[in-house]
């Protein structure tokens, strides 16, 4: 079986969400394959959950490095993330059984065996629906979310299911703005404890190809590399228009 994966690039957080939508939309339609992708918002963006109303006056004037934050919302539930320093992933697919938490275990093993590969063991979450009451997404772990050992939340997940397709993706918080994340939550940013062996310059990259490897056996599949066509953007724009993803409120 064949996937499509996206090569990771950069952009607005708006159009992340557009594609991330516009991907569940074409393979719930039976008109594109399962897709995988790993991305990085430019500028740096808060992205609130689908129903998530209420959040600070104070998020529409962050800036960070000298721009303005972006205020996203997400087609996916759950609370705020903040996205600087960390990677996001997105996975499209169908054909899975089980409830919602067996959608997302059998969509994080490639998480867990990623990461297992650079040296780090994930666990997953403990917390109940207290969630509903945080305004961060990484204030709390669910049993969707995957944690370290010593309890931080290492990445967050959402998903949106449509006709029988799933739309999962989540942050992985790698180097955050200690600075900016204390301004947005007000709270200390918990360190994460990487190995000498992955940090550095090409850190997304690094993380990204050990998830890619571990996703191959997971799904037991074979990618097919191929960015975005021209007539690809032009759908994923209009869309953005239909949606109006990244307008602040």
């Amino acid at each position: 079986m064949k996937w499509r994966l996206i090569p990771l690039f950069a952009a607005p957080g708006r159009v992340q969400m557009a594609i991330d939508r516009w991907l569940l939309e074409q393979h719930s339609s039976g008109s594109h394959p399962s897709t995988l992708r790993f991305y990085t918002w430019s500028p740096a963006a808060i992205s609130l959950g689908y129903h998530q109303h209420k959040y600070p006056e104070a998020w529409q004037h962050l800036t960070w490095q000298g721009q303005l934050v972006d205020l996203v919302r997400r087609p996916t539930g759950g609370r705020a993330v903040l996205h600087q320093g960390e990677l996001t992933y997105a996975v499209v697919t169908s054909g899975l059984n089980g409830s919602r938490t067996q959608v997302y275990q059998k969509l994080c093993d490639f998480l867990i065996q990623g990461w297992r590969s650079l040296g780090i063991e994930l666990h997953y979450g403990t917390a109940g629906r207290g969630y509903i009451d945080h305004p961060n997404c990484f204030g709390t772990a669910t049993s969707a979310d995957l944690v370290l050992a010593n309890g931080t939340k290492l990445i967050g997940s959402a998903q949106l299911f449509s006709q029988g397709a799933v739309l999962q993706h989540g942050s992985i918080r790698l180097e955050p703005d200690t600075e900016l994340f204390a301004e947005v939550f007000g709270t200390k940013a918990e360190p994460i404890a990487l190995p000498m062996a992955i940090r550095g310059e090409c850190l997304t990259v690094m993380v990204a190809e050990a998830l890619m490897k571990a996703a191959t056996s997971c799904f037991d599949m074979q990618f097919e590399v191929q960015p975005l066509s021209p007539l690809e953007w032009a759908a994923i724009e209009s869309m953005q228009i239909k949606y109006g993803s990244g307008k602040k409120k």
